[in-house]
């Protein structure tokens, strides 16, 4: 896959392109990456590619001009179809069924917006799709594109390690993640759940979609909403549903095993 960006700030994607899982798959040839700088295409000799909004207000706006150019060339250096994405509070959530669509595409161009925002003409006519990655305003585009590009990499083959760590995501599977552990076995008086240490895998495994069930329900019930559910997981939702209607049950339960050790 070959990402650009078009930036008014390249030097900020060392942060992906130099470090960690992204930047290992990026010296393995697993992706490419490039950036087009706006300002190259600037109509004046000091580089100006802002001007201020018609009809006055605060703030400058992005001309048209020199992004038209910078998406041009961008396009220009793309093998086969290409999708320009704006990153932008307006835009469409970003979710993990649009990152996995995402990860098909060969080229993506991503359009950094910075100051008050871009000059509406370029939207309509050189951007595919508009995404927002939460109901915030940051200072620019490029920690987003960042963040989606990072969430596409993780979905390329061999660029994790595990490809089931993709997999078992939060989101993956519609759900949240279940809780995870590690050596010690105990911390803080805080001991590992036994069936995590039980060898039992299919035990492990019901515990883990319960765990992540629970979550679900308890931070995001809207992901609940419409989904098909397995006969297990309705099953389990089923019991984790009655425990919150009876929260005695859980304490009862324990003092009765209390009672008999």
């Amino acid at each position: 896959m070959f990402f650009q960006a078009v930036t008014l700030f390249p030097e900020m994607f060392a942060a992906l392109t130099e470090h960690g899982v992204s930047g290992r798959a990026l010296r393995q040839g697993l992706w490419r990456f490039d950036t087009v700088n706006p300002r190259q295409f600037a109509d004046n000799r000091l580089g100006y590619i802002d001007d201020r909004p018609f009809g006055g207000g605060p703030g400058m706006i992005m001309m048209a001009a020199p992004l038209q150019a910078a998406i041009g060339f961008a396009r220009s250096r793309c093998q086969g179809d290409s999708r320009v994405v704006y990153l932008s509070p307006q835009g469409a959530p970003l979710t993990h069924r649009r990152v996995a669509a995402l990860a098909q595409q060969p080229n993506l161009i991503l359009l950094c917006g910075r100051y008050e925002g871009v000059d509406e003409r370029v939207l309509q006519t050189h951007v595919d799709e508009e995404i927002s990655i939460g109901d915030f305003v940051v200072s620019g585009g490029e920690l987003p594109a960042m963040m989606l590009m990072d969430a596409v990499l993780r979905l390329l083959p061999d660029v994790l390690g595990d490809s089931r760590s993709a997999e078992q995501d939060s989101f993956a599977d519609g759900l949240l993640d279940c809780p995870h552990y590690t050596r010690p076995a105990e911390f803080d008086g805080m001991p590992v759940p036994e069936v995590l240490m039980s060898g039992n895998h299919a035990k492990i495994a019901e515990w883990r979609l319960e765990q992540s069930l629970r979550r679900t329900l308890s931070r995001r019930p809207e992901l609940l909403d419409g989904r098909m559910f397995s006969p297990q997981e309705a099953r389990l939702l089923e019991r984790i549903r009655k425990e919150q209607a009876n929260p005695y049950h859980i304490k009862e339960k324990q003092n009765e095993f209390d009672s008999t050790t």
